[in-house]
């Protein structure tokens, strides 16, 4: 009997092993999709675009519409606006959220609870709803076609976030590290950026590409406070890619635009992937 119950429960298991496999084979593909139609389509020449039945794989692959993007548009100046605005406004956000994060978790300052209130409920509001004040407020300090008039609400709009997610982070860190650090005559500063913020990489590389990622990807701001066609970031440059007739809609152009402006984010998340496990479960088991 004894043997029975044991094959019974190993049958279960092996079943319970493979439904799951399959839940997760089926969710990847529901989610890779997207992606690889997108990949395909940047391949296929424009009669298999075009095919009815649709060709979901292509006969014939080409690389002209990549080849369009670079030889017929400023693309590279698109992609380097992109990432100086994307990297300065994470560099900025956390070079801002970083101590007003230790100040929060350690210094403990008078009225923290309030500040530390405020900060959650600005998490709440979306940044959509900020655009008009944005908007007024850009008009007035003449920044329109200016890469301030991004890189300053990205980095306002990327703080909490920032603020929120170090915070935790310092709250970890043994409390001895820093009374050790202040006997051997280390200041607050010091003390902040020799010994503290080299223990929390992790949590900086994970904050920072989740900012990274706001930026790159915005297109609402990006869109309105930049008209200049040279000053222009990879999702509104994507979105205006124009066919050869106003009714004409070039579909692998604009794949092609969009498997480029994802390939670094991809590159990133794989490029940092430790580090990113790292800042995500970072606390989760106390011992």
């Amino acid at each position: 009997m004894a043997v029975i119950s044991k094959k019974a429960a190993t049958i279960s298991f092996s079943w319970q092993n493979i439904v799951l496999s399959v839940a997760v084979i089926l969710v990847t593909i529901f989610c890779l999709a997207p992606i690889l139609w997108q990949v395909l389509t940047s391949f296929k020449v424009n009669e298999d675009i075009a095919a009815i039945p649709t060709k979901y794989f292509p006969s014939r692959y080409t690389l002209n519409h990549y080849i369009e993007l670079f030889a017929r548009r400023r693309f590279w100046a698109y992609i380097l606006n992109s990432a100086f605005v994307s990297i300065t406004s994470t560099v900025v956000a956390l070079a801002i959220g970083a101590p007003a994060a230790y100040a929060l978790a350690r210094l403990r300052p008078w009225g923290g609870k309030v500040i530390l209130a405020g900060v959650l409920i600005v998490t709440l509001f979306p940044g959509i709803l900020l655009f008009l004040g944005l908007l007024e407020v850009v008009q007035a300090l003449h920044l329109g076609n200016n890469y301030l008039s991004l890189i300053i609400p990205y980095t306002a709009i990327n703080l909490p976030l920032t603020i929120l997610v170090l915070r935790s982070f310092f709250e970890q860190l043994p409390k001895d590290l820093e009374d050790a650090a202040k006997v051997d005559g280390y200041n607050t500063w010091q003390m902040l950026t020799q010994i503290l913020l080299p223990m929390t990489i992790p949590a900086l590389v994970t904050t920072g590409i989740l900012t990274f990622i706001f930026a790159w990807n915005e297109f609402i701001f990006a869109l309105t406070f930049m008209t200049r066609d040279e000053l222009k970031t990879i999702p509104v440059a994507a979105a205006q890619l124009g066919g050869a007739s106003v009714f004409e809609i070039p579909y692998g152009p604009i794949a092609a635009a969009t498997v480029i402006g994802t390939l670094p984010l991809v590159m990133l998340v794989l490029f940092f992937q430790r580090k990113i496990v790292q800042g995500l479960t970072a606390g989760a088991v106390k011992g």
